[in-house]
């Protein structure tokens, strides 16, 4: 009896997207927009290539490295209120992506998207294929936000928020909604949402009667903000970060074969220095102003 042999290569999408071109769904929207070509014909959905194959995109020729020979990198930005998730904008308003470190060889990857008005933590990864575990829904990964709300907020409506509430685009609900500070008609809570869906958190108060004045992202699964990261700045996760961050995205942990050049290792060991040096000037300013 003839076994079926297992298909050649991988899922084009997917190489692209591990070569930091963009999420596996970017790179499905480039393939359809016959921006793709493969051995010098437009490459279709579906299809499968190899190390050996010549792949094109816009005509520029995308060089290809074994999965375990490419060093995956993630960034934890600590986004103000009031700049923009996309690449450009008409309006000129200001983009994360400004404030991000060039990179060679590809290009930083948003996981998520994090609305004008919403502050806090954002990743960034060169890997479209771990930012598209990580934003997928299966993936069930704990977003947690600190948000101040306006109006009475009682335990009754804490309950139906986890319980479950009706939206626009199904049903949502926060897995925890713990009490912060302040009290009367502005409180603030810790809140809990395992998807990503366009401005849920806000949307899921919103359907109480009551409104956000503030929103922050403080944690996206195992990932917190680190206390000398401030407002606008940015930091490189360790290995160990990145290879849980992998586990919690359900893709293995990290192998990294190539380790990091001297002088990447100086580069990121003055980025931090940088930052917790700010981090003293700002509080020995602080504490000048209050004598």
């Amino acid at each position: 009896m003839n076994e079926t042999l297992p298909p050649e290569g991988e899922k084009l999408q997917k190489v692209l997207a591990r070569a930091g071109l963009g999420s596996r769904r970017e790179m499905e929207r480039v393939i359809e927009q016959n921006r793709i070509k493969v051995n010098g014909d437009a490459a279709k959905l579906g299809d499968r290539v190899t190390l050996t194959d010549r792949v094109e995109l816009d005509g520029r020729r995308i060089y290809f490295t074994k999965p375990e020979q490419r060093r995956i990198r993630v960034l934890l930005y600590n986004k103000p209120e009031g700049e923009i998730c996309t690449r450009s904008d008409p309006k000129g308003r200001p983009m994360v992506y400004d404030r991000l470190p060039p990179i060679k060889g590809g290009r930083w990857i948003s996981v998520g998207r994090l609305d004008f008005n919403t502050s806090g933590l954002l990743l960034f990864t060169n890997d479209g294929e771990l930012a598209n575990q990580l934003m997928h829904p299966s993936s069930t990964i704990d977003r947690e936000y600190l948000v101040r709300v306006q109006g009475r907020v009682d335990n009754e409506m804490k309950q139906r928020l986890r319980d479950g509430v009706m939206l626009d685009d199904g049903v949502a609900r926060f897995t925890d909604v713990v009490d912060g500070a302040g009290e009367g008609r502005n409180q603030w809570f810790y809140c809990v949402v395992m998807e990503g869906r366009n401005r849920e958190v806000r949307r899921l108060w919103e359907s109480q009667g009551v409104s956000v004045s503030r929103l922050k992202r403080v944690r996206y699964g195992n990932i917190f903000i680190p206390s000398h990261v401030r407002v606008g700045q940015w930091i490189e996760l360790s290995d160990k970060e990145i290879s849980e961050l992998c586990m919690t995205a359900g893709i293995g942990p990290l192998l990294q074969v190539q380790p990091l050049t001297r002088a990447q290792k100086d580069i990121r060991e003055r980025h931090q220095r940088k930052l917790r040096s700010s981090r003293q000037t700002s509080h020995n300013h602080h504490n000048r102003k209050r004598l």
